[in-house]
């Protein structure tokens, strides 16, 4: 039997956001979050529009997930990101007790993993989701910055 909703499903929409932050000239990470296979936030980084170091993508889907249940408490949600989270968000997810985290590509040198970062211990995660596609955004737009310069 086929599952139409599974971590490729998801993470092919969190790469449409991923592909919006590109358009836009932002770092191309995009991210959604789930609930019981319902996608509640759908955002990308917003950190040159905003001016705001912070404006990550995990971090507006946080807000926007949280809006959305009514409570800061993400215990029964997944969220797909196209770039491993970084400690900031790391940090967050751990605050917001999300259930699942599924990423894409690895940071290794920013990512959380890397630095070690702590997450909820009940926070499951899972890697490598067509990591190549999530990859390959990131390095065409960086790529084409440095051509620019």
């Amino acid at each position: 039997m086929i599952q139409p909703f599974d971590d490729i499903y998801f993470m092919k929409k969190a790469l449409q956001e991923a592909q919006s932050a590109y358009d836009k000239g932002e770092v191309p990470v995009g991210a959604i979050i789930t609930v019981q296979n319902k996608v509640i936030a759908r955002t990308h980084n917003l950190t040159e529009m905003l001016n705001d170091v912070t404006a990550h993508a995990e971090m507006q889907a946080i807000t926007a997930a949280a809006n959305f249940l009514g409570g800061k408490y993400l215990n029964e949600c997944t969220l797909y990101v196209t770039l491993e989270p970084c400690q900031m968000c790391g940090g967050a997810l751990f605050w917001s007790q999300i259930g699942k985290i599924v990423y894409g590509a690895r940071d290794e040198q920013r990512g959380c993993i890397t630095l070690g970062t702590k997450l909820h211990p009940k926070t499951k995660m899972v890697g490598g989701i067509l990591a190549e596609e999530c990859s390959e955004i990131l390095k065409r737009f960086f790529i084409e910055k440095r051509n620019l310069n």
